[in-house]
């Protein structure tokens, strides 16, 4: 898994960004190339903004049994698979806008590198390792620009 704490890697993803159109499609799902952007965004407004309600009983039990080994792994994504209703994005969203905000996470993620997250609690799945963070940011942003064919 590349390393999204190093510069050269949140570079070489902000470039893949920059390769977007607002007229972009998807080789799968039902996302529009806004909606994607949003919904890559939700990892960092968990992290950052007090925006989301953090799951507690059983939703938490199930995030940390089940969901926390497919976000964590190296394992990618498959296509199409069910996302949790936080991500879910159905209203049309201002591409630059939204393009913007989501380089704008990359960039302060990066500068705080990958130490500032080792053992730091996530909002779903308990203290994450650095390689932990590492995978569930790059994974997820891989594929959905794959998704967009950049």
């Amino acid at each position: 898994m590349k390393d999204i704490f190093s510069k050269p890697v949140t570079d070489e993803v902000i470039a893949r960004l920059n390769n977007l159109e607002p007229a972009s499609q998807p080789s799968w799902g039902k996302m529009s190339v806004d909606q994607m952007l949003a919904h890559c965004s939700v990892t960092y407004e968990m992290l950052y903004e007090d925006k989301h309600p953090k799951p507690k009983g059983f939703q938490k039990w199930m995030m940390k049994a089940f969901v926390k080994k497919i976000v964590v792994s190296e394992k990618p994504y498959k296509k199409n698979n069910r996302t949790a209703p936080a991500f879910i994005i159905t209203a049309e969203k201002d591409f630059s806008s939204e393009k913007n905000r989501l380089i704008a996470y990359l960039k302060k993620t990066q500068e705080l590198g990958g130490d500032h997250f080792n053992n730091k609690e996530s909002h779903s799945f308990g203290p994450l390792s650095k390689n932990e963070w590492n995978n569930m940011f790059y994974k997820h942003l891989d594929h959905h620009l794959t998704q967009f064919e950049v």
